[in-house]
This record gives structure tokens, sequence and C-alpha cells, in this order.
């Protein structure tokens, strides 16, 4: 049996490949939920606009949960806002959303100037900084960005945009490569106040995008993104992707982080050797609403599969119970101490 590590080299070496003394658990979205909230007097929406609040909140995902790793970007439309959208920040039970697409209606578009200077950017890297002072010596510091496919659904409308894909392909490369400088800048940005990592959000989806688009068009992107951060990085795709997989392996990623949707199997056999995986524990079904013993089920069967890395499938819905949250670990020290 190999001698304890540390959580923070646990799941680096883990990420990257390789020998570990057990399974690591992550969070490279936000597992952020009534309950910690609870716990710490800290509530949306001021987590996601008031440094101290962020860091705090995100702190509880090892103080409480145990992970190994700390993620503190809850919402995804932090640099929506610093692009112009109007958000609507949700309460204690409802996320985030952009109500208005400043792209929509432009022909070329364009980055605004400053937005690097928006609150809702500074507040994350100031976050990000107090959580590299309190638990940056233990623990993964996670940063996260939207990828520009994301980004332009925020900023051009998700029905604008994928109409623009087969309509306007021009204006649609537009907008990929101008978000492109906003999702390699960010994650700059987040590594320089703190992060160990950053988790890339991009959700080119099965059920939205076809592979072929992903290959002709996104790929190059993703390259030349992961290229120019030049820092461990995950990927993040909902949905089902198995029909992309092979594509995602090509783009450069240590990891990528994927949904139930996937099949196991599959997942692990086609990214073998190329980048590892992290992930699958289903959400809506398991974490939301089973228990810690239906939530270990679980984890064996990724264990078994050879996924590298335990965690939920994406963002934990906001009443998810600590219980079902804490099983992933539990699971993953039954299995070191039986020798697996």
């Amino acid at each position: 049996m190999m001698p304890s590590m540390s959580p923070k080299r646990r799941f680096l070496a883990a990420m990257l490949g390789g020998p570990v003394d057990r399974l690591p658990v992550g969070n490279v979205v936000s597992v952020a939920t009534v309950e910690p909230m609870e716990a710490a007097g800290v509530w949306f929406p001021r987590a996601h606009l008031d440094a101290a609040e962020m860091a705090h909140l995100a702190a509880a995902g090892h103080t409480v949960l145990r992970y190994d790793t700390v993620m503190p970007v809850f919402s995804v439309v932090q640099e929506a806002a610093a692009l112009g959208c109007e958000i609507t920040w949700g309460d204690s039970t409802t996320m985030p959303a952009a109500r208005t697409h400043p792209f929509a209606s432009t022909e070329r578009p364009v980055v605004p100037e400053g937005w690097m200077d928006a609150a809702s950017i500074q507040v994350l890297l100031d976050a990000l900084s107090q959580l590299r002072k309190e638990l940056g010596s233990r623990v993964v510091i996670v940063g996260k960005v939207m990828g520009p496919w994301s980004l332009s659904y925020h900023l051009m409308g998700v029905e604008n945009f994928l109409l623009n894909t087969i309509l306007d392909p021009d204006r649609v490369c537009g907008s990929l490569g101008a978000l492109k400088e906003v999702t390699v800048a960010f994650a700059k940005a987040q590594i320089e106040a703190g992060a160990d990592i950053i988790c890339m959000a991009d959700h080119a989806t099965g059920d939205m995008v076809s592979p072929k688009m992903y290959w002709d068009i996104l790929l190059p992107i993703h390259q030349e993104i992961v290229a120019e951060v030049g820092c461990p990085m995950v990927l993040h795709c909902c949905g089902n992707t198995s029909d992309r997989l092979q594509y995602f392996s090509q783009a450069g990623f240590d990891s990528f982080h994927f949904e139930s949707k996937v099949d196991l199997e599959r997942a692990v056999a086609v990214v073998a050797g190329k980048m590892t995986l992290m992930g699958n524990i289903n959400n809506p079904e398991l974490l939301l609403c089973g228990t810690p013993d239906q939530v270990n089920a679980a984890c064996q069967s990724v264990i078994t599969a050879g996924v590298q890395i335990l965690a939920p499938e994406c963002a934990v819905p906001l009443t998810t119970p600590t219980a079902n949250l804490k099983a992933a670990v539990a699971a993953a020290n039954a299995n070191r101490a039986a020798g697996l």
C-alpha cells in the first residue's frame, strides 16, 4: 500500500495519470448547496458577489465534504456579467442566469474594453487569492472559465448562435475568435491569483452540436486555448458526449469531466493513455434523491471501470444532501482500506 498522500498531491497525481494512495474525490464544478450555506451563514446570491463569502463557501468543499479540491465558481455567468449581459443573480434556491445577449444583433462581435476590471471578475480573483492563502498548501485550488462556445451562447443567445452555425458560420467564427481571448485571459488571471488548475466548461454537447462541427470548428480553438493557458486543464462538457470523446482527447486537455449519460467502459477505452477521466456520479437520481449506500454503489462502478477521479457529474442541485456528497469520499477510503 502506498503511503498516504496530501489531498493536493493525490488529486494532481491522478489528474496527470500518476499513481495515488487512493482514488481522489474532487469538484471542478460547483458543490455549493443549501446545507453548507446554512452552516457557514453564507448564501446565494452574495456568495457570487462577495469575495470573502465566496471563498468561505468554497472552502466547505474540503473542510465539510473532505474533497481534495475547492472551487469558488458557483455559476456560469461570471464572464457574461463582465461582457455586458444583464444577470439575474438568483437566490438560495436558484442559480444565476443571463437575461440579455449583447452579441445578438451585432454583425462583428467585439469584446468590451476593461471587462477584466468588472466586479464579477475581480470577486473571483480575490476569492482565489484568499483560498490560496488559507488552503493552497493542502488542497487543489480549482479555477473555472467558460469556453468560447458557451460564452457565445450567453452573448448571442443559444438559439441564435446555433442557427448561425448553419446560416452564418463566419459570424460564429468571429464570436469564437473574440471570446477565445476572454477564456485565455481569464484562465491566466486565475492561475496568477492562486488557482492550481483550470476547468474549462464548453458545452458542445451531443444533443446540440454534431461531432463533425466540433472537429471542424471548435477542436482547433480548444487546442490553441490549452497551449496558450499552459497549466493543467480539465474539459467539462455536459450531456452524452460519447460520439466525440476521440476528438476531445486530441485537444490537449489533461482530463475530461463527464456526465453519467456517457457509457463508462466506452469512455475509459476511448481516452486511455490520452487524458484522464473524472466525474460520472449521477446528480438528479443519485446525489439529489438517492441514499449514501446507492452513491457508494455507483462509486464502486466508477472505480471498477477505471475512472481516475470520483466527482459529481456536473454542478450539484442546491438541495443535495451533504451525506450523499460525502459518500464518495467514504467509498474511496473504503477501497484504500481494502487494498483495491
